[in-house]
């Protein structure tokens, strides 16, 4: 009698915030998660506060090719370790410079603008590519954590946007690409506050104002678990018809139209 191997996960910049909060859905729902942070004191707290839950922490750099090499190479002998057969059920590319504000770009340098297209778009690149032999061993599927910055902008927000409108591209170019297989679909997050899931030396508890609310037809700020929700649905048999998409959750905010009085 053969056994069904646990589910399995990679999520990228998963120690803190939104990434932090994808994880934690995952456990929750009896995956083995592997979570891939740059953040070596956040990824300490994570596995500390999930002991023994099958949760792999590694630091990696995913925008740099050996560092994602390593990370894959991590992930396979955890694999092997757990008694699991090799394959992947899920890729979750949420990392990335989480500043939307890259300054005029009048003075926005070369670098400046590669660290943000590295760290989300190259990042999920690199990510991918070394996926797919993992995810058709299972069939899995790919989200992509872009931003609704994708589709509308505040000033100074060149880098940002470009990286993240690439990532929507990403996804349903990957859906043509890699289906039937493999499924991949975006999801843009709106306002989600993170303060509560950073690491404990920059955790907050957030005050939000009545306007910060009322900005929201759902009358609240998003928070980490609304993505995760929509992350655990995409993973899931009930989204076996949806890939190529990219969804929203913002709680319907750039849907609402705001005259300046």
């Amino acid at each position: 009698m053969t056994t069904t191997p646990i589910r399995t996960a990679i999520v990228t910049g998963g120690a803190q915030g939104i990434g932090r909060g994808i994880v934690e859905r995952l456990l929750g729902d009896g995956w083995a998660v592997a979570a891939l942070d740059l953040d070596g004191a956040a990824l300490r707290e994570l596995a500390a506060a999930h002991a023994p839950r099958p949760l792999l922490t590694y630091k990696a750099d995913v925008g740099d090719e050996a560092s994602v090499r390593d990370a894959y190479a991590a992930l396979a002998d955890w694999t092997r370790q757990r008694g699991d057969p090799p394959g992947l059920d899920l890729l979750v590319s949420n990392a990335g410079l989480a500043d939307p504000v890259s300054g005029p770009i009048e003075r926005l340098s070369l670098a400046d603008w590669r660290k943000w297209q590295d760290s989300h778009l190259t990042g999920a690149f690199l990510m991918v590519r070394a996926a797919i032999p993992l995810l058709r061993e299972r069939r899995g599927s790919i989200v992509l954590i872009a931003s609704t910055r994708a589709l509308q902008s505040e000033p100074d927000t060149e880098a940002y946007a470009a990286a993240k409108g690439g990532l929507v591209a990403l996804a349903h170019a990957l859906a043509v690409s890699l289906g039937p297989d493999i499924r991949a679909n975006a999801i843009l997050p709106g306002w989600i506050e993170t303060g509560p899931w950073a690491k404990s030396s920059k955790r907050r508890t957030p005050e939000h104002r009545p306007i910060d609310r009322e900005q929201h037809p759902v009358g609240r700020v998003g928070t980490p678990e609304d993505i995760a929700a929509t992350v655990a649905f995409l993973a899931g048999d009930g989204a076996g018809f949806i890939t190529g998409q990219q969804i929203v959750v913002d709680g319907g905010m750039t849907r609402k139209m705001i005259y300046a009085e």
